[in-house]
């Protein structure tokens, strides 16, 4: 589906198009963002450099642009439809595309960066004026002129001996083409066609798409761009996804690169599989000496459960299995020890282990084994309550309001008149004489 340039402009006739805008939300949470596929075509149809376009979409929505120009990937921060995303293009084609005259989109920008403006010339009408440089995108535009604008420098003049004589400054080329041809035809001459181009390697054109090809690229790529590149991996199943990222962290674990947390955090956000990903992390990273990995490995545990229950969650599942299953004699004693050392690093939040206590689940272990976890976590889960108890307790002794007299003097006493009790005929006891 196609678009006229002008949009306002409703004639059926109307020769300037540009495609529809496209556009693709990725990602989620913190790292979500928008691709705009198709960025290239919409800006090769308006004659301006694609990151143009897209640096106004960021000046305009208040976020940040990212540019892959190898892989022509266009990137705006956060979720944006693509309908908001096109009526911004009608902005930016109205101020920087369509002539203010004539609205004919046949214009050129030149830029002139020692007196820092933008002249926009058309070539319908010849219009020239200067660009307003009240928005931020002239500030982009000054700083990465592109080789569809207009060079700024003024050319050398060309001395008298740099001349040749007859030469005609006028002249086009085309011009010189027809003269040649008519003073060839006038005298019978043969016109000769131009021989044909061969190119040596014109069988291989096509590009290696073979394993070792694609691996050998992708290494080359940078980090940034290998986040940015296209792929499939995201319309595979959950279960695929998760064993991907499996193979990906074992790699890390073989080549000593565990320590690499924000590219293995990323990693695991690009597949989707954040959550999960700790029954991973338990598998490949825990074994008997549970206790001493935690604290080796807290900052990336801590990557993927910090304020994120589901990811505790699961992290409770990936102990249970690794107690329960995988090394149960000698782990299962050291369950309180477990639990007690990832609530100290806050890996593991009160309010999980307290729920994870309340049921006994049969998910991830037999129903026994899983009772039997939750017996030697008991010691633990008591401890915690009290904890809890008492900081509660504590929170109500802050809570005691003090009522301060704002007309009582300071070392004032009032004195209450004592009454002689035996001048009233009372016969009372007097405790304190016993």
């Amino acid at each position: 589906m196609s678009y006229n340039v002008d949009r306002t402009n409703l004639d059926p006739f109307y020769r300037y198009k540009m495609p529809k805008l496209l556009a693709k939300v990725e990602g989620k949470g913190n790292g979500i963002k928008t691709v705009i596929v198709n960025m290239v075509d919409v800006a090769k149809a308006l004659s301006r450099p694609a990151t143009y376009p897209c640096k106004f979409f960021g000046c305009e929505l208040g976020a940040q642009t990212q540019f892959d120009l190898k892989n022509d990937r266009y990137i705006v921060n956060g979720s944006h439809d693509a309908d908001k995303l096109q009526s911004l293009l009608d902005i930016f084609i109205k101020k920087f595309v369509l002539c203010p005259e004539c609205s004919n989109p046949e214009t050129n920008l030149t830029v002139q960066a020692k007196k820092q403006m933008i002249l926009q010339r058309c070539i319908a009408c010849g219009h020239s004026a200067q660009i307003d440089m009240r928005h931020k995108l002239t500030t982009f535009i000054l700083k990465n002129p592109s080789d569809q604008i207009e060079s700024t420098t003024t050319p050398k003049k060309q001395t008298k001996k740099g001349k040749k004589k007859g030469e005609d400054d006028r002249g086009s080329p085309e011009a010189n083409a027809q003269q040649q041809m008519a003073a060839q035809r006038a005298s019978g001459g043969v016109i000769d066609a131009p021989p044909e181009f061969k190119d040596e390697d014109d069988d291989n054109w096509g590009e290696d798409i073979s394993e070792e090809a694609i691996k050998q690229r992708m290494e080359e790529l940078t980090d940034a761009a290998k986040g940015l590149a296209l792929t499939d991996d995201l319309e595979k199943s959950p279960e695929e996804r998760i064993d991907m990222f499996y193979k990906y962290l074992q790699l890390k674990r073989d080549d000593n690169k565990v320590s690499q947390v924000q590219e293995i955090t990323t990693e695991a956000e690009r597949l989707e599989v954040k959550d999960k990903a700790t029954l991973v992390l338990v598998e490949l990273l825990l074994d008997t000496k549970i206790l001493q990995q935690i604290k080796d490995h807290r900052k990336l545990f801590l990557s993927f459960c910090y304020e994120n229950p589901k990811a505790q969650k699961y992290l409770l599942g990936g102990i249970e299995q690794l107690v329960g299953e995988v090394h149960k004699e000698i782990l299962l004693p050291k369950v309180p020890h477990i639990l007690k050392i990832l609530y100290d690093s806050d890996i593991l939040e009160e309010k999980v282990l307290l729920d994870w206590a309340d049921k006994v689940s049969k998910k991830y272990v037999s129903k026994a084994v899983a009772q039997e976890i939750h017996d030697k976590a008991s010691p633990f889960i008591k401890w915690l309550k009290e904890a809890e108890e008492e900081s509660d307790e504590e929170s109500d002794d802050e809570n005691i309001e003090v009522v301060y007299s704002t007309t009582e003097k300071v070392g004032e006493q009032k004195s209450t008149p004592v009454v002689d009790k035996k001048e009233n005929g009372d016969d009372e006891i007097d405790i304190d004489a016993i």
